[in-house]
């Protein structure tokens, strides 16, 4: 989360980091880290053997209703912010005869957003202001059941952008203004174009019970 020329003080167990400047002004953010993410689905295809490819969880995701109850918690390393807990591993808790594979699966891309959920809250605390929306970029955000669950978990609307590769559109950005091919930051954002919003559906109850059993899931793995 962006914060200026200020440098954030987190009272959340978050990172202050040095941001992106198009010039010698000195810019910050304020940053959480979660150590396994996409690294997860991975797991699921390369040492379960689940999936053949990435792109398959959509379909299998959203195939079942929901986890029937199922958890994964995936600190195959600890825990990162805002927990920072090296000494916690990870855990697929209240699994029962029927949690299947395209179950496991889901569970494995919502905890991914219940890990979004926990930065964006400690982010929430730090700045005292509620999010409004997510821009996301990346691979991940490609798949839409993980998108429409991190905005539904969010209770905020999900951007995707035209372009998901930003990281790198940023650095051509920065380089073209660094090289005069761009006059300002102002000229940039006629580039920028949303592909999809995702609106949040989940009712809000719902929402605070999957949010419980999550907690009690990342309690389970710290013990």
């Amino acid at each position: 989360m962006h914060s200026g020329a200020t440098a954030p003080v987190s009272k959340n167990r978050l990172l202050a980091t040095r941001a992106a400047s198009p010039n010698d002004t000195a810019q910050f953010a304020v940053e959480g880290s979660v150590f396994i993410a996409g690294a997860a689905v991975q797991w699921l295809r390369d040492k379960l053997g689940l999936i053949v490819s990435a792109n398959e969880t959509e379909a299998l995701a959203a195939s079942v209703p929901d986890t029937g109850g199922a958890y994964l918690v995936p600190a195959f390393v600890g825990l990162g912010a805002p927990y920072w807990d090296s000494n916690a591993r990870g855990i697929l808790s209240g699994i029962t005869a029927g949690t299947d594979r395209a179950r496991l699966v889901r569970a494995t891309l919502e905890s991914i957003a219940f890990q979004t959920r926990d930065l964006v809250a400690a982010m929430e605390a730090d700045t005292g202001h509620k999010l409004k929306e997510l821009r996301v970029d990346g691979g991940a955000a490609a798949n839409n059941f993980l998108m429409q669950f991190q905005a539904d978990i969010l209770g905020s609307r999900i951007v995707r952008p035209a372009d998901i590769e930003t990281t790198a559109l940023g650095a051509a950005y920065l380089a073209g203004l660094a090289t005069g091919v761009y006059k300002n930051i102002g000229e940039l954002e006629q580039f920028w174009q949303s592909e999809r919003v995702f609106e949040p559906q989940m009712p809000a109850d719902r929402r605070e019970e999957l949010l419980a059993g999550w907690k009690n899931a990342v309690a389970r793995c710290r013990m």
